[in-house]
């Protein structure tokens, strides 16, 4: 991430995609939270977030955009319930970022399997990277 300005984008998008549900689940809010502290953003701007409706920018680098997106399915599976509209949400949102949607739908379900819905970053790279092929 370079910018301040790409780290709120990131943080606003997963916020939007937090709310999508109508609800913020308190482990939601621990993990944006979580997420904030990582980018060093301030309690303040965090907070801040909550009240901005700007479009996020886009993320350039693939790496990035695969990265962001396993935070929101990470961000989807925190409070323990998965909504239709968080996975009709992340997938418009991968497709929007120029992510593979069958890499995408692998990803999701893997998750799904997982006791604690935490895929390892290798395997991750790797069932993007399969679809270059």
């Amino acid at each position: 991430m370079n910018t301040e300005a790409e780290k709120r984008s990131l943080l606003l998008e997963m916020i939007m995609f937090a709310t999508v549900d109508g609800h913020l689940h308190k482990r939601e809010l621990h993990f944006l939270k979580l997420v904030a502290l990582e980018l060093s953003i301030s309690e303040e701007e965090f907070q801040d977030l909550f009240h901005q409706e700007t479009k996020p920018i886009p993320i350039k680098s693939e790496m990035q955009r695969i990265n962001q997106f396993y935070r929101l399915a990470l961000l989807m599976h925190c409070d323990g319930v998965l909504h239709e509209r968080e996975f009709k949400a992340i997938q418009q949102i991968a497709l929007e970022m120029g992510l593979n949607l069958s890499a995408v739908k692998r990803v999701l379900e893997m998750m799904k399997k997982t006791p604690n819905t935490v895929i390892n970053p290798i395997v991750l790279m790797e069932i993007f990277q399969e679809q270059h092929n």
